[in-house]
């Protein structure tokens, strides 16, 4: 009789991400030893080493040095987007509490945003192409990153048809709350949103590095594009959001 296969890289971490969904893998636990996951699998270091590799891209491990690979106590963000920006927003100029903020409060986390970065500079082609404008023509940019209980969750990015954001608070280096959100408080309100989302793995460098992640893991994103439209249909923003997977659930709740 043939002997059975031994399992692959990947249902190796499909076994260990399920036992880590289910519990049986606590927040804080030690995954056992590379000898041990060699016995019970019936694959050699080298497979497990991957394992393990797949395993921290996920984000459901980290490695600790001369300690072995533990559980990280992991609780994803709803980004509710069919809510985000829409309707009522619930901004706080008093209290520095944006839409994003609030939504991260009402599912009893902490959010914060760090210091925005505001330069000018000549438009990329993706930028460029999501506010109808030439490649290389000058827009401001506004860089930030959103942080959950002080861990970084997302990068947000925002681009501006200078017409729109030179003399406003967006050129302000600070976490400014308006009502009704910054532009529509200077006078360019969204009348319309087109979201554009992509999975784009692994973080390129740069990405991981404004994130903290783990160097050399390759952790997946996701790029979510949201260009904003004015009352004339002429596009007044793109904001790309880079959302780590496993920080991050993206929900729409749609009527039919």
């Amino acid at each position: 009789m043939a002997s059975k296969a031994a399992p692959g890289v990947r249902d190796i971490a499909d076994v260990l991400l399920d036992r880590i969904a289910k519990g049986d893998l606590k927040p804080g636990q030690k995954l056992p030893s590379t000898s041990d996951l060699v016995k019970e699998f019936g694959v050699g270091d080298k497979s497990i080493y991957r394992v393990i590799s797949l395993l921290k891209a996920s984000g459901q491990v980290e490695g600790r040095q001369g300690k072995g690979v533990f559980v990280r106590d992991v609780r994803p963000l709803e980004w509710r987007l069919h809510q985000f920006e829409r309707g009522d927003r619930r901004d706080d100029s008093a209290t520095g509490r944006d839409d994003w903020k609030a939504a991260a409060s009402e599912q009893g986390r902490e959010a914060t945003q760090d210091t925005p970065q505001v330069s000018v500079e000549p438009a990329p082609e993706d930028i460029a192409a999501w506010l109808d404008i030439a490649p290389g023509t000058f827009v401001v940019a506004r860089r930030r990153v959103r942080r959950v209980d002080g861990t970084p969750f997302q990068l947000a990015d925002s681009w501006f048809p200078t017409a729109v954001a030179l003399d406003t608070d967006l050129m302000v280096e600070e976490d400014v709350t308006r009502p009704g959100g910054i532009l529509a408080f200077s006078g360019h309100p969204q009348k319309r949103l087109r979201d554009e989302i992509r999975s784009w793995p692994p973080a390129t460098p740069e990405e991981a590095a404004r994130l903290q992640l783990p160097e050399g893991v390759g952790t997946p994103v996701t790029r979510h594009s949201r260009v904003g439209y004015g009352e004339d249909g002429v596009p007044v923003r793109v904001m790309v959001t880079v959302a780590p997977g496993h920080l991050n659930t993206l929900v729409y709740e749609l009527d039919v």
